[in-house]
């Protein structure tokens, strides 16, 4: 498959189950809900290492908060339902709560019920204050800018984590102008985040290593500077390899965003030393979902 003079692998993506779960920080402006939720998804690109998988979702408009205030939804995604619990609350704790002007409601209303601010509550002391609205239980901390209020808890629902593609180029400045494009596309589909800086990953990795101690390694069939020293996956010209990782509610989430991820990398096309779409996989070992890059651009 060609499209625009970029060829698409015939290969799929690998990906896993996972827990999410969204939340909805607001504040008196955007400004300050974004620089919450930017600490609360600091340091999550990779269960890896992280803990958690997570990112900025979308900013909302007032109209469309609890509160009526500027918002900011983030996601979180984990392995299991006590890591993602544990996450939500520590970020919850130290990103939000301390944050000038902000506010903590769920994002997702169904699936089983996690602490969002049912024990962040404890922190006011004795002080705080329960209220039940249409239903749902808030709390009100006493902190010293005037109150923090949290909604109890929020949502937790299986996910998939994983998604990916992979743009080869003839230099970084053009894999990295891909990307860029890729993403300002996807962040256009809901239920989907790309957690790695930017939504770019540059040091891929393989399963396994040399050495003992490590679990992953970098994927050395697709570094340019080994294509004299190791069994290469690129051509003479490619010169660069970025990579974009998506985690989705669901499969079909992923699907859409992979869709309009790529095709605007084709639309810079093969003039914009654009040559190859491919996808990390580990020959189905990995994870049950399994999205083909030719199937998914058809």
């Amino acid at each position: 498959m060609i499209i625009n003079g970029v060829t698409i692998d015939k290969t799929f993506a690998e990906a896993f189950p996972m827990k999410a779960t969204r939340a909805i920080i607001t504040a008196q402006n955007e400004k300050w809900a974004m620089i919450s939720a930017q600490a609360m998804t600091g340091f999550a690109t990779s269960v890896i290492a992280c803990g958690c998988e997570a990112g900025i979702e979308r900013v909302l408009s007032p109209e469309e908060t609890p509160d009526g205030r500027p918002g900011v939804a983030i996601m979180i995604y984990a392995m299991g339902g006590k890591g993602l619990a544990k996450q939500l609350e520590t970020r919850a704790g130290q990103c939000v709560l301390t944050s000038p002007t902000s506010a903590l409601f769920a994002g997702i209303a169904g699936g089983k019920p996690i602490p969002l601010g049912k024990n962040l509550r404890f922190f006011g002391d004795g002080f705080q204050i329960a209220k039940k609205i249409v239903g749902k239980r808030y709390w009100r901390v006493p902190v010293m800018d005037g109150e923090f209020l949290t909604e109890a808890t929020t949502g937790m629902v299986d996910a998939v984590g994983g998604g990916n593609f992979l743009v080869l180029a003839e230099s970084q400045p053009q894999a990295l102008a891909a990307c860029e494009a890729a993403i300002e596309a996807m962040k256009k589909i809901p239920n989907v985040i790309m957690p790695f800086p930017g939504g770019v990953v540059r040091s891929g990795s393989k399963v396994g290593s040399k050495y003992k101690a490590l679990s992953a390694s970098t994927n050395d069939a697709f570094c340019p500077t080994l294509k004299g020293v190791t069994k290469t996956d690129l051509s003479p010209e490619i010169e660069s390899v970025m990579e974009v990782v998506i985690d989705g509610l669901t499969k079909e989430d992923i699907d859409k965003a992979m869709r309009v991820g790529i095709q605007a990398v084709c639309d810079l096309g093969a003039a914009n030393g654009i040559k190859r779409i491919s996808a990390g996989n580990y020959g189905g070992k990995l994870g049950p979902f399994h999205f083909h890059l030719q199937e998914i651009m058809a």
